[in-house]
């Protein structure tokens, strides 16, 4: 690994990572919105994770000689995420390294404001994120970050610190932390996050700068499978000892939220018997985490009354903003 190891002041201080698979119809708005950055010295790195068609060959009509360096790496096979974005650090040499997903992009300004932000924070920082607006076919929502320093307890509560394509890392503290879990299906990001807060502070950037396209095609219930068979018991083995060092409280919380989304994953792939079972874990996890309720409580009488506790939820929420 050549992580921030440059040795000539013209090597790029941003590496940025695109991990990808088979995504076509969404690479090039990627890859054209960090040739679009304000930032001038960043090399990009993007990883094909044996698409059927090399992913090189869909991006002729992106200005890629405006990047500093554009390397390509090509899996033979299909390998996962993680393994590629590790393949993409293992590659990097910046003294900073940001990801975008090859269906999300980023606003022109995002790596810009990120370096400013490390350059402008104490030396613990390791994290910048910024916030970030997710399009779906169910809605819009936007996230503007607030936590910041020391965030493990944040973590252990279940803030949500946004996806790999929001944060910007320090090579210093992914040598710190090590790379992303391979063996993680899902929740990569978050895994990986407990692991950062362990060894560096975080800091937001509450512009909303990085635009995810929530929904595109995948199998969800497949999803859904991952997180409870492996993802889940793969993440309470590594961390909920880490929790139980912060007191019962925190560790009881760390279980709650942890299976809160489980049951949510559970609702979108339409296992309404298992979502409630999980709710009710939650519930039983930490009766105190009253975000839960409304969930257990809708959950009850499966998919018609989950639906519609839902739907008068968004109501609430457009009345609200109506009158913001």
């Amino acid at each position: 690994m050549t992580l921030g190891a440059p040795t000539d002041e013209n090597q790029p201080r941003v590496s940025v990572v695109i991990p990808t698979y088979n995504r076509s119809e969404y690479l090039p708005e990627a890859v054209e919105s960090v040739v679009e950055q304000t930032y001038d010295s960043i090399e990009l790195f993007i990883v094909d994770d044996g698409s059927p068609e090399p992913v090189a060959e869909t991006l002729t009509g992106c200005d890629l000689d405006r990047l500093d360096s554009v390397t390509f790496i090509r899996h033979n096979e299909n390998r996962g995420a993680n393994v590629a974005r590790n393949n993409g650090i293992r590659a990097a040499t910046g003294e900073y390294v940001a990801f975008l997903d090859d269906d999300d992009r980023w606003h022109e300004s995002k790596v810009s404001r990120q370096v400013e932000t490390f350059e402008s924070s104490a030396p613990e920082v390791g994290v910048v994120y910024t916030g970030k607006r997710t399009n779906s076919p169910a809605g819009t929502t936007v996230s503007a970050p607030t936590a910041e320093g020391d965030v493990v307890e944040d973590l252990l509560r279940g803030t949500n610190f946004g996806q790999f394509s929001s944060v910007m890392v320090g090579a210093d503290a992914i040598e710190a932390a090590g790379l992303p879990d391979e063996r993680f299906p899902a929740w990569q990001d978050r895994e990986w996050f407990f692991r950062l807060a362990k060894h560096c502070h975080f800091k937001p950037v509450r512009e909303t700068l990085t635009f995810r396209r929530g929904g595109t095609p995948n199998n969800i219930t497949s999803n859904f499978e991952a997180k409870r068979d492996v993802a889940y018991p793969l993440f309470v083995e590594k961390h909920y000892p880490f929790a139980r060092e912060h007191g019962l409280y925190l560790a009881r919380m760390f279980l709650a939220t942890m299976r809160r989304n489980l049951a949510r994953s559970a609702v979108h792939a339409g296992r309404y018997q298992e979502a409630r079972k999980y709710f009710l874990w939650a519930f039983l996890a930490n009766p105190l985490f009253r975000p839960v309720y409304p969930d257990l409580i809708a959950s009850l009488g499966g998919k018609w009354t989950y639906e519609s506790a839902s739907s008068l939820r968004k109501k609430v929420t457009k009345l609200r903003a109506s009158f913001a």
